[in-house]
């Protein structure tokens, strides 16, 4: 059984990342139609490990009969900078505040399944904050940004550019198991 506030903390988790990912997909559409074209296809990979996090996070919420979400979130799409900004911000939001704390409580409430969803997350949200931040400077200098083939651990989202490893560094998933964006 579900403790009260981690299933409050999966159902936040849920409805965030459920957001983020279609928020990412307008950055996206946005930052293509700037010539942003690597941007583009940074915010449409990230869009993809936000949406293998809310899977997670709904299977936990589902494996206790399912419930209601609610979330907050930044609305509207505007220029590619600002936009990366947003990304940055919500990724750092969730590095430093929100799941360190999710994970605690799923951690004192012996919800073990909902604190291995949060710390797959919480691993993800680090690496798509410095490739925001790595496009966010490019933008800022006026060019689009470098980047080698993106790949996602479809199993926890896991990101990384360049080639995926043997072996997925947070959920062990083979590297079968990564989805590239090239």
């Amino acid at each position: 059984m579900v403790r009260e506030i981690t299933e409050t903390n999966l159902k936040n988790a849920y409805a965030g990342e459920s957001q983020a990912h279609m928020r990412y997909i307008i950055y996206a559409e946005r930052a293509r139609a700037e010539g942003k074209l690597n941007v583009a296809r940074l915010f449409t990979a990230v869009a993809f490990a936000e949406r293998v996090h809310a899977s997670n996070h709904y299977r936990n919420i589902m494996s206790r009969g399912g419930s209601i979400t609610v979330s907050a979130a930044v609305f509207g799409s505007r220029t590619t900078p600002e936009n990366l900004q947003a990304g940055i911000d919500g990724e750092t939001f969730e590095i430093n505040e929100m799941y360190p704390a999710y994970k605690k409580v799923a951690e004192f409430e012996g919800e073990k399944g909902a604190e291995i969803s949060f710390t797959w997350a919480l691993e993800a949200e680090k690496i798509h904050a410095t490739l925001y931040r790595k496009a966010k400077e490019a933008v800022d200098g006026g060019r689009d940004v470098e980047l080698d083939r993106i790949q996602i651990c479809q199993v926890c989202g896991y990101t990384v550019e360049g080639d995926a490893p043997e072996k997925c560094p947070v959920c062990n998933a083979l590297k079968n198991q990564f989805r590239a964006f090239q």
